[in-house]
């Protein structure tokens, strides 16, 4: 019986490095779901912006919260409005690599 304990222990120590990915992977997506999200809250707000002669800089700045702000880049091109943002990390050499986009259009006044 002494054995069978050993063995599970065992194969949990080599499953380890294995769980450890399949969780650090899972949590990445969950980073690009949300930063999706708030991109698209983000451009959604600078569309409405423009559409009331707004700025739409400041509207995305007050739609993103404060660690999405320095992650992110607006364009306005007359009435469509594009946003970039970096999701977070726990790896910087994987964080210059994503980046999620988000567009809307509106008629500018």
């Amino acid at each position: 019986m002494r054995k069978a304990a050993g063995q599970a222990s065992v194969e949990f120590l080599a499953a380890l490095p294995f769980l450890l990915v399949v969780a650090l992977g899972v949590t990445q997506m969950l980073a690009i779901g949300y930063a999706s999200v708030l991109a698209g809250n983000g451009v959604e707000a600078a569309a409405l912006a423009v559409a009331g002669g707004g700025d739409p800089v400041a509207a995305a700045r007050a739609a993103l919260p404060g660690w999405s702000r320095s992650r992110s880049h607006l364009t306005v091109e007359g009435g469509e409005v594009h946003l970039r943002l970096r999701p977070p990390t726990l790896l910087p050499a994987l964080g210059r690599k994503l980046e999620v986009h988000a567009e809307a259009a509106a008629d500018a006044p």
